[in-house]
């Protein structure tokens, strides 16, 4: 019988294709290292950006993620916005909260200032969802007036929570409202907030409130209090129809304040 060698693939040809599939397990595999990575930094971070149909300024909380129910305060102050006549009615509102980022409870306190058949409108508020917001008259409110507002947890067995706003450059100064009520908050959430309100159940056009500045941002969060920029924090970015309407500054660490501008 005649001996033949068997034919033999070309080493070189096979070499490479062994390297070829070597290279694309280890593609695969840094791929998938990757992604696992970068989900995890998604994960883990501790802020992010979201935009809004009716809010711009800052939420915080004690872990974006899983938040625990461990807030019980807020506070800041600002300068009441003078905002711009329109022949169509505007509105808008300025105010610090808890609750309200997770679930349907939010205690408020702030100020509104809007522009009403021609003429500016101006008033300080409170709210306890689910119920209407509650009129100030106590203060009279006037653009330019400086706002220094809280809202803080006095007995956490009894639900009960203290608001207290004091404008110190109205028609008198140092005019204050302070009240106590029971309410059953989620204290899942801290705000600093600029809004477009609901009037009438409807989302009414942002009144050109040109600037807004927040300053002295902090909320109490597990029993420590500290500025607006040392808790995990969402940016609220206020959008009508793919377009922005408020944009939202960065957290100023110097002295806890941020700015909204509007955006038309």
């Amino acid at each position: 019988m005649e001996q033949r060698s068997v034919p033999t693939e070309k080493l070189p040809r096979r070499k490479r294709r062994v390297m070829l599939i070597i290279l694309i397990i280890l593609l695969d595999c840094l791929l998938i290292l990757t992604l696992i990575f970068f989900f995890q930094f998604y994960v883990d971070s501790s802020n992010r950006i979201e935009t809004s149909f009716d809010w711009a300024g800052y939420v915080v909380a004690s872990d974006l993620h899983n938040p625990k129910p461990t807030v019980t305060g807020v506070e800041a102050s600002w300068t009441v916005p003078n905002v711009v006549v329109t022949a169509r009615d505007s509105f808008s509102a300025t105010w610090i909260g808890v609750g309200g980022q997770f679930d349907g409870s939010l205690i408020q306190v702030g100020t509104e200032q809007d522009s009403v058949n021609g003429t500016k409108m101006c008033l300080a508020w409170y709210e306890l969802l689910p119920e209407l917001q509650v009129p100030i008259p106590s203060i009279a409110v006037s653009a330019g007036d400086n706002i220094t507002a809280s809202i803080t947890l006095t007995n956490s067995t009894s639900n009960a929570w203290r608001i207290q706003i004091v404008d110190s450059a109205g028609a008198s100064k140092d005019q204050s409202f302070i009240k106590d009520f029971t309410y059953n908050s989620s204290k899942l959430s801290a705000e600093w907030i600029v809004e477009r309100p609901n009037v009438n159940n409807v989302l009414r056009p942002l009144a050109n409130f040109q600037q807004e500045t927040f300053t002295d941002c902090k909320a109490t969060v597990a029993g420590k209090t500290e500025a607006i920029n040392e808790f995990p924090h969402i940016q609220a970015v206020m959008y009508s129809q793919n377009r922005e309407i408020a944009s939202v500054s960065s957290i100023r660490s110097n002295d806890a304040s941020f700015t909204v501008n509007y955006a038309g």
